[in-house]
């Protein structure tokens, strides 16, 4: 049977994907803000995490099962191509091969942690999404929205920073971002909640799509099973 796309699900996608590698190559700067030290991946990845959301509860896990992996698909691929750049002899009269190389040139544990924190923490918020909204009878949206990111960031945390600047950081100063990111992350999608629900009752409205996962596989590799 012929599989039908419609259009909110591939502009959310879409979105998904450039929000991903966006967040991946921000990710290389560490900023400070009000003397807080946080990457600067913090402005535009909590987005992808509200994405996730929405394609969880008006299209369910296999849906986001789906945008998933090729997010990361996505990712891997331009982390490629961006290597391959850097292994490209520059021109001779360019100037801006070392801040070229230091964004695009990631450490191997660098792109480890990166993708594999973004697995991990994206299926997490995706299925505590979708077992909240059976659980709960597809009430509460707010309470499954915010639940489902904590569970979500803090993998992702946990994850991408002991991977990717273990030994580099003092340990200290590591669970110090880590909690910081889940925290401000977490407030992030607090603060957005409303324009969340707005969008998400839009779409449901507009694609007539609200589903429920009762007795689907759970399994990450189902990729064909939408």
């Amino acid at each position: 049977m012929k599989q039908n796309v419609s259009v909110p699900f591939m502009l959310l996608g879409i979105l998904f994907n450039v929000c991903l590698i966006a967040a991946n190559l921000l990710e290389t700067k560490v900023i400070q803000v009000c003397g807080l030290t946080v990457t600067a991946g913090l402005l535009v990845f909590p987005i992808s995490y509200i994405i996730n959301d929405c394609i969880a509860e008006v299209w369910g896990f296999r849906k986001a099962r789906l945008i998933i992996w090729s997010g990361f698909a996505m990712n891997f691929f331009v982390v490629l191509l961006g290597l391959i750049a850097v292994a490209l002899p520059a021109a001779p009269f360019w100037e801006g091969e070392a801040h070229f190389n230091f964004v695009f040139g990631m450490a191997p544990r660098i792109v480890a942690a990166s993708l594999l924190a973004f697995l991990a923490g994206s299926f997490l918020n995706a299925y505590v999404m979708s077992r909240m909204k059976l659980a709960s009878h597809g009430r509460h949206f707010s309470a499954r929205a915010i639940l489902s990111t904590v569970v979500g960031e803090t993998a992702d945390s946990l994850l991408f920073f002991p991977i990717a600047f273990g030994g580099l950081i003092a340990w200290q100063e590591l669970l110090v971002m880590m909690g910081i990111q889940i925290v401000l992350k977490s407030l992030y999608e607090v603060m957005i909640l409303p324009v969340t629900i707005r969008v998400v009752r839009f779409i449901k409205r507009v694609d007539g799509s609200d589903a429920y996962d009762e007795g689907i596989s759970y399994n990450i590799l189902k990729i064909k099973e939408l």
